[in-house]
């Protein structure tokens, strides 16, 4: 097994996924909140 050195990994495939996530749990709250939105103005 490799020795590991501190700072040097290459975190550029984790901070993508990262940033994917964020934008899909962004979305997903917006498209949440404008549901609930509409269905309380439809409700009303």
């Amino acid at each position: 097994m490799a020795e590991h050195k501190p700072g040097s990994m290459d975190a550029k495939v984790q901070e993508k996924t990262f940033a994917n996530f964020i934008r899909f749990v962004t979305w997903g709250t917006i498209i949440s909140l404008g549901t609930l939105v509409f269905l309380a103005l439809a409700n009303g």
